[in-house]
């Protein structure tokens, strides 16, 4: 079998960020802490942190338009599979109402964050 390359992503159409992180090797979000300026804090299972910001996100007429109120948005959780994700109504159980539920998925949210200065974790 074909070793899991960039090469390999890439042939498979994948854009070059995103081949490279699943090259490296998945990772898992382990904690998610909301910051005022609607960006979120996110801590790796390497213990790496990296801001990703979701204020581009939060456009009238998209499902995340809730959450630019800091109310909505700072009720950020992670699901069992460690995807980021708020309920858009927090007295209805997202998992038994699945529409009731937006979310990021997690190789995105690695791919489309930033390192925070000081904290990244060199394996």
């Amino acid at each position: 079998p074909m070793e899991r390359t960039m090469e390999y992503y890439l042939q498979k159409g994948f854009v070059p960020k995103m081949a490279a992180y699943f090259a490296a090797g998945r990772r898992t979000i382990t904690e998610v802490v909301p910051n005022r300026d609607f960006s979120l804090t996110l801590t790796f299972d390497n213990g790496e942190q990296r801001i990703l910001d979701v204020a581009p996100l939060l456009r009238e007429g998209t499902v995340f338009a809730p959450l630019r109120d800091w109310n909505h948005f700072s009720r950020v959780y992670l699901d069992e599979d460690h995807a980021v994700s708020w309920d858009i109504d927090p007295k209805v159980d997202s998992k038994v109402v699945w529409s009731n539920k937006v979310d990021l998925c997690p190789d995105s949210c690695y791919v489309d964050s930033v390192p925070i200065s000081g904290g990244e974790v060199r394996a």
